[in-house]
């Protein structure tokens, strides 16, 4: 597979559709059996999520309210297996959306295996 803007796009895609839908084989899909997973730059040590099995159940245990979500992420630079990605996501109070409980504005940097993950 190559790894392109669209491919990036696609895997951006997926990953929200998986953080609000929580389905574990829809997370696991997105990550090789030795990922590992950081919510903050600074994590280190038990704050990194490591291997498919630890970030599908870390994602599942810490849950955010149906409804409550929207991510928009887009993929800034991609090279060879790396990609750098931008976005923002947005935590509401409800399910309607019309209260911003917290924003955050991402930059991730993404390793890919050849299949994508």
């Amino acid at each position: 597979m190559k790894i392109d803007a669209e491919m990036v796009q696609r895997w951006l895609d997926a990953y929200t559709h998986a953080w609000m839908t929580y389905d574990p084989d829809e997370i696991a899909a997105l990550f090789t059996d030795d990922a590992q997973y950081r919510w903050h730059p600074w994590d280190e040590g038990e704050d990194v999520a490591r291997g498919r099995s630890h970030i599908v159940a870390a994602w599942r245990e810490n849950r955010d309210p149906t409804g409550t979500y929207r991510g928009e992420y887009r993929p800034l630079l991609v090279k060879d297996s790396m990609a750098i990605a931008v976005g923002v996501s947005s935590y509401y109070t409800d399910q309607t959306q019309r209260e911003l409980k917290r924003g955050y504005h991402n930059l991730w940097v993404l390793h890919f295996t050849d299949e994508g993950q």
